[in-house]
């Protein structure tokens, strides 16, 4: 990972004001980085604080799936996925399916806002990184995969 991060910022509908609320107070930081999300949330992210975010398509449209491809291809470094675990969610698969290939590709994970502040207020969240992909180059090198 690169010094400036790429930030994935995701919310279910009863966690988005939550969201919301902590991006106000560390605007700041996360303005350093690039900042991606699904659509409903990026374009509140947008319209209610200034700040461009590349968007997704809505979660339950395949938004958290494209997160996911994103994750696979390396191109999102932490994700920020404020989840409801009291709420049924139509797309549950693909958010399990999301939380599955973030663990996998050893990414940066935050599902509630204690561990969203401690990733955020972290020495390491300015500094170059090197994540430990030992599980997939074992996977694909026994398979004989590409990388």
């Amino acid at each position: 990972m690169k010094v400036q991060k790429n930030i994935a910022l995701v919310a279910h509908d009863h966690k988005k004001a939550e969201l919301m609320e902590w991006i106000k107070i560390h605007k700041d930081e996360l303005v350093q980085h690039k900042l991606f999300a699904t659509g409903t949330t990026g374009v509140k992210i947008e319209k209610e604080l200034g700040i461009e975010v590349y968007k997704y398509k809505s979660g339950p449209i395949g938004g958290d799936q494209q997160i996911g491809a994103a994750i696979v291809g390396q191109k999102i470094d932490i994700l920020f996925f404020f989840w409801d675990p009291l709420a049924s969610q139509p797309h549950d698969p693909d958010v399990k399916a999301l939380l599955r290939v973030a663990a996998l590709w050893d990414t940066i994970v935050a599902c509630n806002r204690s561990s969203a502040d401690f990733i955020i207020k972290s020495s390491l969240i300015d500094k170059e990184y090197k994540r430990n992909l030992t599980s997939i180059n074992k996977y694909t090198k026994e398979r004989q995969l590409e990388n």
